[in-house]
């Protein structure tokens, strides 16, 4: 794949934010990756991976497990 990943044009951007999170290099390689592979920027696949979220009636994806107790998973370490 010589060519360059695709970008949406200069500007055209609504409200930009920097989206600075660390996450595992494994992760973050297999994603850019996939990125590459369809031909788009990371940022470009990220809202597209987005946009496909499927939600439930709470706003919850409905891949996310259940939680069985009040505590959140920021705080369950």
């Amino acid at each position: 794949m010589g060519m360059a990943p695709r970008r949406r044009p200069r500007g055209t951007l609504v409200d930009p934010v920097n989206i600075g999170y660390e996450v595992e290099r494994p992760s973050k390689q297999l994603f850019d990756s996939l990125a590459e592979r369809c031909g788009v920027s990371s940022a470009v696949f990220f809202e597209r991976v987005v946009e496909q979220i499927p939600l439930d009636a709470n706003g919850i994806p409905t891949w996310w497990p259940e939680q069985t107790n009040e505590e959140l998973p920021i705080n369950s370490v």
